[in-house]
């Protein structure tokens, strides 16, 4: 197994940083550092959500959570499930699961993972801070770390597509920091911490630091339920190395195959560890399954289950013309040259996530923010046009402009508690 940080035939290279011009004037963000760059992006756009959120405050009436024209912190720090995730932080998780009358579990804190709120926890027991101060605080820098991670997983895991569009990194996190639902970078959430994991894991499978993702990927498994699609990813993985050593371009030994078999394995149990423990405390079988139940419009449970319902509530009979577009959107995105240009890993998350999330999850709107860890589709579309340099920058600027458009009109019309769809 080759030692980090190493060039392995095969392996992802970060690409070169273009030359600083000299003497350019500090204001030429040529001059800055990547991280610098990074920062810079992730804090104008937080910036803006911030402006968003505040708009929306003060048009928001008495809610279970605060009362009229709630401050800043109110909305980032008690609102919707993040109210679920303070009461984890302050009251752990109930021994037995809530019946209702008619016998079914009723909503509780098991449909939530532990990690994000016990996190805030210990760092409120340090600061003596309030949860609603330490909770966004806390999603607003693991946001600022998981967009320099993401930089760095485009810049090491898709070295064509970076030649192919230089900033290509940095124009992934300008697109990841302004998509239409991330907002929940800056609110009591848990997509902040998910996504610095989903970014770090990605980034050192691509530079083969198998023991690295496995820990990663074990505290996945206890903030979202989103380490299953990363099998997926590892099993990309091995296969791209089996076929690169069948080219002669790469070594593949009993140690490289312990490595990357064990990291499947523990990509898998990943996923399962949260549920099982759920269960073991409770002592009702399927625990996690039955509490996540609880939210879905039909009580059971099964893979791509809800979409018939759900897509008649929300277009009537044009539901499934509807449905049918928005699975050719994805795969046009997932097969265009842009996409094939991503390393095989950064390829492969957001097919198996998406495909993950239409099986798991009963669509509505939550859904959409759940779309912020598929962070490599910001890379395509960035990638879509690659020149001439003007036919590139007004593309990029228009998907900007239209991700803030919609941002403003998700934050209106979901995180306000109006219609009680849950963001």
């Amino acid at each position: 197994m080759s030692a980090p940080g190493t060039a392995v035939p095969g392996a992802g290279a970060v690409a070169p940083e273009r030359p600083t011009p000299a003497g350019s004037p500090w204001w030429d963000a040529r001059t800055w550092r990547w991280w610098v760059q990074v920062l810079a992006v992730y804090a104008a756009a937080r910036a803006v959500s911030a402006v968003l959120l505040l708009v929306a405050a003060a048009a928001q009436g008495p809610t279970p959570w605060a009362g009229d024209h709630p401050t800043y912190t109110q909305v980032t720090g008690l609102f919707w499930d993040a109210g679920w995730y303070h009461r984890i932080a302050e009251e752990g998780y109930p021994g037995t699961l809530p019946i209702g009358d008619d016998g079914t579990v009723q909503q509780n804190a098991w449909a939530f993972f532990p990690l994000y709120p016990m996190l805030v926890r210990g760092l409120m027991a340090i600061t003596t801070l309030p949860w609603e101060v330490v909770a966004p605080t806390t999603s607003l820098l693991l946001g600022a770390a998981a967009v320099l991670l993401v930089h760095r997983a485009v810049a090491v895991g898709a070295p064509r597509a970076v030649a192919a569009r230089p900033g290509l990194p940095l124009a992934t996190v300008a697109l990841t920091s302004v998509f239409p639902t991330a907002v929940v970078l800056q609110v009591a959430y848990t997509e902040a911490l998910a996504l610095l994991l989903v970014a770090a894991a990605l980034l050192l499978l691509v530079r083969r630091q198998y023991l690295a993702t496995a820990g990663v990927l074990v505290l996945l498994g206890f903030t979202r339920a989103v380490a299953l699609p990363m099998a997926v990813v590892v099993g990309v993985h091995v296969l791209a190395r089996w076929r690169a050593a069948r080219r002669g371009d790469d070594e593949l030994g009993p140690r490289d195959w312990a490595a990357m078999l064990g990291l499947g394995g523990v990509a898998v149990a990943s996923g399962f560890v949260w549920p099982a423990i759920c269960q073991w405390v409770t002592g009702v079988p399927g625990a996690y399954l039955r509490t996540q139940e609880a939210w879905r419009g039909l009580r059971e449970v099964t893979p791509f289950g809800g979409w018939d319902y759900v897509l008649e509530f929300w277009f009537g009979s044009a539901g499934w013309w509807v449905l049918a577009g928005a699975v050719a959107l994805v795969v046009a995105v997932l097969v265009v040259p842009a996409a094939w240009r991503l390393g095989p890993e950064l390829h492969a998350w957001p097919a198996a996530y998406l495909l993950y999330l239409a099986a798991a999850v009963e669509p509505g709107s939550s859904l959409a923010r759940f779309l912020v860890l598929a962070f490599p589709l910001g890379a395509v579309t960035a990638g879509v046009v690659t020149r001439p340099p003007a036919a590139r920058r007004a593309w990029f600027a228009g998907v900007v402009l239209l991700m803030l458009v919609l941002q403003a009109v998700w934050v209106w019309r979901f995180w306000r508690l109006t219609s009680g769809w849950p963001p």
